[in-house]
């Protein structure tokens, strides 16, 4: 535990910062007025840098595999990542390395382990027998392209077939080539001049292990004998073949074909298709073939005891079905159903009540992976109805705008969340438990509970539940149900300023403890909620609309800008009876014909039903000026102990008291310097100076066209969100002009150099590095709060840094942080009696802060972080005490005031993918942790810390990412992770029967070592593949060994360990070439990447 003492500290400050010593006599003047330790107990042990969970859906998915035994779902993407899926809570997140496309996943059933072929041509083993699976072997294939591999269950023995026609056999214990080959020319008839294509299926019978299917794109296919070498009959068919199915007999086999088509083979007669089906054809009179319809993708072909076999089929609807959605079939005897899909669909799989493919099959479920979407099928109730999807899957329903988290809420919070978001829940889905339950769940280490927020561009917020490292949605609330909707572009004369979604959140302002909501949205408008467990019906939506202007005019004083007050609530008049448009002096187009004191979005007039839940308390809009539509808040803040809330943007600044439905603050931002403005800068109006020039504007009045300002945050190109950061970095002839507001902070604090004591007031942050204070005088709590205005006036004091101010925070005199004032949340909707009424009077807090009992001349410290630097500032003295300057090159996206380990720190993440954390007050660097680079706006606009270590951003358009930054959670992260590999006995194999024994009937077994082994059929070429030793290595191997594969492994283990210590010089080079290579490829795709962007387009 490290003491520290201002006064030793000022003495020596110069190592800190030369700007600080520059006034150390003042400072240490003010220290020796009263000697102030502070103990920061937080040292860089206490930090370590890890990634925890990965939620949401996989981005851009690829591959589905099933284990029927272990009941694990994995899911591949086209960018090498890999997803597993068991019980509810138990997930998984791996990365290939290459970042190849994964093309096919293929369990080893049972056996704690799959194998997953790249579009790289790499074949790898995962060992998921520990908590976070590792490659234990990878194959690259030199010469020849992977499209379809095909591991029997119970096999060792991997077939992977091949873009020439050629299929090869892996060892899936050593990862190594069997010398067995089958050879295209070999498969086909000698006969044939073309080419057959590429394979796109192999399976062996059911019955007989010593018959493999080979299905070639062509058309053809063979069943081809391995221990005679040679072709056993061959089926052509003039159509593509896309996939083939068995039936468990073994006697037939299902294909889909490029036309929509079905045919049904007899395996022992190859010349015609015992059965041609179009499922979605028209049938045509004179006995004519179907139309043709599009391509059938797959078809799985199940057997039942009690009935009819199922046909689940995807794609192959008509061509002139056209803008309908994508389908999957299930035809069942003479039933067929077309289930509609949201998306089109990348896989399915059914899943069998048996592992065994020479079993009835039993299906019970199918899983369809979609493009952006996960549906489970109930196959064994009528009308297929869906299981409810406990996966938190649905980040992405609508794109995800903003986000917020929050550590160490109020234990009643999630519970209250939960309650109003179980109403919304909807119903028909299947009776049955998610049939996907493989896995056990990890230790809960951390009790406290966390809450994500997430913005979405429809207008949308979850709230989701976090705690322990899951994540489950608790609440949705759908902001723009309280705007009209336009029907058609005719109808929407103000919400062209926004390219398409106008309801979209920018930012997200709550206050756990009162439950106060606050969100303003791309169309610059801001809604307050307030929590209620009753539901209740608005008859008039309360609304204000707010003129935020950059000019000064010195006729006419701020006040004159303001709309006039409402009556008080209860009264009972009509609120919407003062909204601007009733003013002589203003109306909805100016003199010049110019749209005018219009909102962007129009308000629904007519009464509003509100659920339980959150429950609209006030719309602000900002409105149209001369022709200039409203800029986008940049900033917002919410205090329900203040009962005001207060945003800004470019223009300026606007506060509200929500209580009394007033405006109180309507500031140009230079207005707000008064006479003390740094720049000098000539103020005026943005219309009168110049003839009015359509819908462009002036260089010096922003360098976009007015539509560019109001775009939807889903555009990653001109996202407001992210200007402000580059105006510190970038010389524009704009930045003197417009100076946006972004940051806010309510506090009780002291507001001037000789305060004697702290009170309410809020500290404005700029772009341009300035802080202002502005002094609140509020009415006393009770009805008087109600009917006292609340004063609100400049304070003159200001401070400066360097880059946009991006976060304050408060600690008193032992480097505690001061909360906010807030106000206890309670049911508003439910009438007090007079002891509550009395309680409230007493309870209305200005202040929870401890600062408030503390002696009169107790200070306090300002923390203040910008893109460039942070300062401790002590109060009421503002000496700044401590500085550092934290980049010089880059700049900040996110600074958070965080605790951690009962103490508090400043997190910040920067544009150069650098996360850092500083002590407080003394700011020491306790972590600089290179993480990520910023690719993208997404990540900027969504990254953020929040207290005991845990941060979160979005690292896809449809999954959230969460690490930490404590290092008692990287610890403790093993025990809380889940496990996906439960040991499981596999099912007995089915009876063969007496009779079926006694003639030789049922499934034909092979010993595959007596062909494929080395003895046999010998080694294969050096060049086709070659080995790379995973990092699991051969303590993966022992890890894994069990089961039918792993007693195989236990008995070579010894002779493996040998063998591998006299081959590792050479796995190691194998490993440094291909690492070497694989850098050198990715380093010329950056490089191509990026070669032409701007560094700010990063």
């Amino acid at each position: 535990m490290r003491k520290f003492n201002i006064r030793k500290v000022l003495d020596g400050l110069t190592a800190v910062s030369s700007a600080a010593s520059a006034s150390s006599a003042a400072q240490q003047q003010q220290a020796g007025n009263r000697e102030t330790e502070i103990q920061e107990t937080l040292q860089s042990e206490h930090f370590q840098l890890c990634k925890t969970v990965r939620h949401g859906f996989p981005y851009q998915p690829s591959a589905l595999a099933f284990d029927p035994v272990q009941k694990i779902l994995a899911i591949g993407t086209q960018t090498g990542a890999l997803r597993l899926f068991g019980r509810p809570g138990v997930e998984c997140y791996c990365q290939h390395d290459s970042g190849a496309a994964v093309i096919q996943l293929q369990f080893l059933i049972n056996e704690g382990a799959l194998v997953s072929a790249l579009a790289d041509d790499t074949l790898h083993l995962w060992n998921l027998r520990q908590k976070r699976p590792a490659i234990l072997h990878s194959l690259k294939f030199n010469r020849e392209r992977i499209t379809f591999c095909h591991l029997p269950f119970q096999s060792k023995w991997l077939y992977v077939g091949t873009e020439r026609g050629n299929i090869h056999i892996v060892n899936v214990e050593s990862f190594t080539l069997s010398g067995y080959v089958i050879m295209w020319n070999k498969a086909i008839e000698l006969s044939s001049k073309s080419h057959p294509g590429p394979v796109v299926h192999i399976s062996d019978n059911p019955m007989d292990e010593g018959k493999l299917l080979i299905g070639f794109e062509s058309g053809t296919v063979v069943l081809w004998d391995l221990k005679s070498k040679k072709a056993d009959y061959r089926y052509t068919h003039d159509e593509a073949i896309h996939s083939v199915a068995w039936h468990h007999e073994g006697k037939q086999f299902i294909c889909s074909h490029s036309d929509g088509t079905l045919t049904i083979w007899n395996v022992k007669s190859p010349t015609k298709p015992f059965q041609t089906i179009t499922p979605h054809g028209k049938q045509l009179k004179d006995g004519k073939k179907p139309e043709p319809c599009k391509p059938i993708l797959k078809v799985e072909y199940k057997t039942t005891r009690a009935g009819e076999p199922f046909i689940i089929l995807s794609g192959g609807l008509s061509y002139d079905t056209v803008g309908r959605r994508p389908c999957l079939t299930v035809m069942h005897g003479k039933s067929t159903a077309v289930l509609e899909m949201d998306y089109s669909i990348v896989d399915f799989l059914t899943l069998c009540e048996t592992p065994y493919p020479n079993d009835f099959q039993e299906p019970y479920a199918v899983v369809v992976l979609l493009e952006k979407d996960l549906v489970l099928i109930d196959l064994a109730q009528n009308g297929y109805p869906i299981f409810e999807n406990p996966y938190p899957l649905t980040i992405h329903e609508s794109p995800v705008t903003c986000c917020e988290y929050f550590a160490d809420c109020p234990v009643d919070l999630i519970p209250a969340l939960y309650s109003v978001g179980a109403r919304q829940k909807r119903q028909g889905y299947s009776k049955k438990e998610w049939p996907i339950s493989g896995g056990n769940w990890g230790l809960i280490t951390q009790s406290y509970p966390e809450i994500i927020i997430t913005g979405h561009a429809d207008g949308s917020i979850k709230f989701w539940d976090a705690s322990a490292i899951t994540l489950q949605v608790l609440y949705k609330l759908k902001t723009a149900k309280v705007f009209e909707k336009s029907r058609n572009k005719d109808d929407r004369p103000n919400t062209d300023i926004v390219d398409e979604d106008p309801y979209a959140i920018q930012i997200i302002s709550w206050c756990p403890e009162s439950r106060m909501l606050c969100i303003a949205g791309v169309s610059a408008h801001v809604i307050i909620y307030r929590f209620s467990k009753q539901e209740v019906t608005t008859e008039i939506i309360p609304m204000l609309e707010v003129r935020l202007l950059y000019e000064i005019n010195d006729t006419e004083s701020p006040d004159g800008e303001q709309v006039p007050p409402l009556p008080t609530p209860g009264t009972g008049s009509n609120p919407q009876s003062i909204v601007p448009q009733s003013h002589p002096s203003t109306s909805s187009s100016s003199s010049d014909g110019l749209r005018d004191n219009v909102p962007c979005l129009k308000v629904k007039n007519s009464p509003l039903k509100q659920s339980p839940g959150y429950q609209i308390e006030l719309v602000i809009q900002l409105v149209w000026v001369s022709g200039e539509p409203p800029q986008q808040i940049t900033s917002l803040a919410v205090n329900s102990a203040y009962g005001l809330v207060v945003f800004g943007n470019c223009n300026g600044i606007a506060m509200v008291d929500y209580l009394q439905k007033t405006v109180l603050l309507n500031l140009g931002t230079i207005e707000l310097y008064g006479s003390n403005d740094p720049y000098r800068r000539e103020p005026r109006s943005p219309r009168k100076s110049r003839q009015p020039s359509g819908g462009l504007c002036d260089i010096n009045e922003g360098t976009t066209v007015p539509e560019d300002r109001c775009k939807s945050p889903t555009s990653d190109v001109k996202d407001n969100s992210f200007s402000r950061s580059r105006s510190s970095s970038v010389t524009s002839i704009d930045k003197e002009s417009r100076e946006a507001i972004s940051a806010l902070h309510f506090c009780e604090t002291f507001t001037r150099k000789n305060d004697t004591s702290p009170s309410p007031c809020l500290w404005v942050g700029t772009t341009l590095g300035t802080v202002l204070v502005i002094v609140l005088n509020l009415p006393p709590g009770g009805e008087q709060r109600l009917l006292q205005p609340v004063i609100v006036s400049p304070s003159g004091t200001i401070l400066r840094l360097k880059g946009a101010i991006l976060r304050m925070a408060f600690l008193d005199t032992t480097g505690s942080l001061v909360p906010p004032a807030h106000e206890p949340w309670r049911e508003h909707n439910v009438p007090e009696d007079k002891d509550e009424k009395d309680k409230s009077k007493k309870r209305r807090p200005v202040s929870v802060s401890p600062s408030s009992s503390q002696e009169i001349s107790e200070n306090q410290y300002a923390v203040i972080c910008s893109e460039k630097q942070a300062k401790v500032i002590s109060l009421p003295s503002q000496n700044c005490i401590y500085k550092q300057n934290i980049t010089e090159t880059s700049f900040v996206l996110r600074g958070d005031i965080v605790s951690l380990s009962n103490s508090i720190c400043l997190a910040c993440f920067c544009a150069n993918g650098h996360i850092m954390t500083f002590s407080l007050p003394s700011l020491r660097p306790l972590l600089d942790v290179y993480y990520l680079p910023l690719t993208n706006m997404r990540i900027a606009r969504t990254f953020c810390f929040t207290n005991n270590g845990q941060a979160l951003y979005l690292v896809s358009p449809t999954e959230i990412q969460r690490l930490t930054y404590s290092q008692e959670t990287c610890e403790n992260l093993q025990e809380m992770l889940g496990e996906l590999f439960t040991p499981v006995e596999t099912p007995e194999a089915p009876n063969r029967g007496f009779f079926k024994g006694l003639f030789g009937g049922g499934a034909q077994s092979l010993d595959r070592e007596e062909l494929f082994g080395e003895s046999a059929a010998g080694k294969a070429s050096r060049s086709l593949a070659q080995h790379i030793p995973g990092p699991g290595g051969i303590e993966g191997v022992k890890g894994a060994a069990s089961g039918v594969v792993g007693e195989l492994a236990r008995a070579r283990l010894a002779l493996d360990e040998r063998g591998q210590k006299l081959g590792e010089l050479e796995e190691k080079t194998a490993a440094m070439l291909y690492s070497a290579d694989s850098f050198s490829k990715h380093a010329h795709e950056m490089m191509l990447k990026y070669k032409d962007k701007k560094w700010y387009q990063f």
